[in-house]
């Protein structure tokens, strides 16, 4: 793929998710991305499954190297600056008030590099009543009214993957982005915040919206119930998800999938102000009538009546969709010493170049060797559909 970010530099001084993920995002358009770690035990993620090489570590870590440095000693400190004053970009998510204490704070590194743009992510921000708490995905989920949208009040449990973190490391990587577009006409660097209290706000904008605009308080059901979204079992056992939206056509498509032409002059279904005010009635009906055949053959019968639908994978069923192979969704790489590596690769493409080409995430401390005074040199990236 076009390497679009050919040439700029990023320190990452990451753990867990936050950081890891807005310099992965960078890494994957072509940032020479270099991880700073501690020696030993390095980001807290890699051991999170035994070992130094969790799943969990290399979800956020490909396309990146790893050196292990602690700038609380001299020494690695002066490596570490070496590394600074040659970066476009040092991205930490540590707690405000950290850096400082270890050497890395943006009035410090500001003085060494005045083109380095810097990007600082917390919990809930640099300042103010929150500022020193922990934060974690699910706090920033339901700090930010997220959480409530999500959770089932008949089984209250917290569900899904962790979408703050990734979606803060999303927005972190845009705010980079911006400040590396100015940058070419000021020639100076700027500090970039971002908090994953705020992410996770501002992801959470429909519901605030509607709150402003219309005085509503939404819940998990608001949202579904508009949309028209349903999620159905098939008489083998496996789910297929409608989303019907408003076009009458689609109901008129799926009334010919169920052979159910009457369906609709149900006056409880006859309109969609109606099938919205009803869902729970229209998921009772559904239910048996989709109980009736495979899945397979439903999804065969929808496609034919151009309703919007789609299997309700597992994750272990999306490698094997036709769409997913034509697209070359699946990436692989080897790592010399733990072997194959397997991912999903970026979903940008330019001008019709998938981003194929991947490295596997580096073992700790795994590019020391190329340390020394100014900026580690780097091998170029291999892979290939999987």
């Amino acid at each position: 793929m076009a390497q679009v970010l050919n040439g700029v530099r990023v320190v990452e001084h990451g753990t867990f998710i936050t950081g890891p993920a807005a310099s992965m995002l960078l890494a994957d358009l072509g940032a020479d991305v270099v991880k700073v770690e501690l020696p030993g035990s390095g980001d807290p993620f890699r051991s999170f499954k035994g070992g130094l090489y969790s799943p969990h570590y290399q979800t956020y870590n490909r396309n990146k190297r790893s050196v292990t440095l602690d700038t609380r000693q001299a020494a690695d400190l002066e490596q570490f600056d070496e590394m600074i004053s040659e970066a476009d970009v040092y991205i930490q998510n540590f707690r405000p008030g950290f850096a400082e204490q270890i050497g890395t704070g943006e009035e410090r590194l500001r003085k060494l590099n005045p083109r380095l743009v810097y990007c600082a992510i917390s919990g809930f921000g640099p300042t103010g009543p929150a500022a020193a708490r922990p934060a974690y995905d699910t706090v920033a989920q339901a700090a930010s009214g997220f959480l409530g949208l999500l959770i089932n009040p008949a089984n209250p449990r917290v569900l899904g993957p962790a979408l703050a973190d990734s979606l803060t490391g999303f927005y972190a990587a845009y705010g980079i982005l911006g400040a590396l577009y100015e940058r070419h006409a000021t020639g100076t660097g700027r500090k970039v915040e971002v908090s994953m209290f705020e992410a996770m706000t501002h992801f959470n904008l429909d519901a605030f919206q509607h709150l402003f605009s219309a005085n509503e308080v939404m819940g998990p059901f608001s949202r579904p119930s508009v949309s028209q979204s349903y999620v159905l079992k098939c008489a083998d056992g496996k789910w297929v998800a409608l989303h019907m939206s408003s076009p009458e056509k689609f109901w008129q498509g799926l009334a010919a999938a169920m052979e159910r032409p009457d369906i609709f002059d149900d006056a409880r279904f006859a309109t969609r102000e109606a099938r919205i005010a009803n869902q729970e009635a229209m998921i009772d009906t559904l239910g048996p009538i989709f109980a009736g055949r495979d899945r397979a053959e439903w999804c065969r019968r929808l496609e034919a009546r151009d309703v919007p639908h789609a299997p309700m994978y597992t994750t272990a069923e999306v490698p094997d969709d036709p769409q997913a192979r034509h697209l070359q969704l699946f990436v692989e790489t080897e790592h010399p010493e733990t072997g194959r590596f397997r991912s999903v690769r970026s979903p940008v493409s330019f001008d019709g170049e998938r981003a194929l080409q991947i490295t596997a995430p580096p073992l700790l401390g795994e590019h020391n060797a190329d340390l020394g005074k100014g900026w580690p040199q780097r091998q170029p990236a291999v892979g290939k559909a999987a």
